[in-house]
């Protein structure tokens, strides 16, 4: 599989091609960021054959057969609808937008095209929950009942590398999603934190 990830030297969109490049059978065929420079850097240091300021040209490549949105929240919809309209397969970090009218959108693309869209929600590889997994798959413990909740506090408008954020300063509260661990979000700010499908605030 041939992977565009967009937002690529971005806090998570360097995560993401590292856990790319160590996926057997995956290549990196494109890189998309706001600064050409900085994407061109990225670009020969991994040996990645294409790097663009335009998701646009990204998507219309033949050698890109899904993409990887770690943009800023306020262009997932938009951008995660320009992939499956152009019948791009696509993972849109969290959030999955910032309003539930967006992520609505959304699914109503999804529904109308059939291509497959998917919110990054997922903690069942994050080191912590594998652990906690294997041993109770060993037996080692028995979880009578697990809450677990994990909250982003920002007093200053960087990401997780310690760079100036591209998007507006956010605060919200947020639950892993996995086999293992079932909680309600807690809204830390009045404005929704719209993390799923089928018109839920979660």
């Amino acid at each position: 599989m041939r992977i565009c990830v967009a937002g690529a030297y971005g806090a998570f969109g360097t995560k993401h091609l590292d856990a790319l490049s160590a996926i057997e059978g995956v290549t990196i065929s494109a890189v998309m960021g706001p600064t050409q420079s900085k994407i061109d850097k990225i670009a020969v240091e991994r040996n990645i054959g294409f790097a663009s300021t335009s998701l646009e040209a990204c998507i219309a490549r033949d050698d890109v057969d899904a993409v990887i949105l770690a943009t800023p929240t306020q262009m997932h919809a938009d951008q995660s609808i320009a992939c499956m309209k152009a019948g791009k397969p696509v993972l849109i970090e969290i959030p999955m937008a910032d309003s539930l009218e967006d992520s609505q959108r959304i699914c109503d693309v999804q529904k109308e095209t059939g291509i497959l869209a998917m919110a990054g929600q997922v903690r069942r590889f994050n080191p912590s929950h594998q652990w906690i997994h294997n041993k109770i798959v060993a037996g080692e413990l028995k979880v009578l009942q697990m809450d677990v909740q994990t909250f982003f506090f920002r007093r200053s408008n960087i990401n997780a590398k310690g760079e100036p954020r591209a998007g507006r300063t956010t605060c919200y509260g947020t639950t892993p999603a996995t086999p293992l661990i079932c909680s309600n979000t807690k809204q830390v700010k009045s404005r929704p934190n719209v993390m799923a499908c089928k018109g839920r605030n979660i």
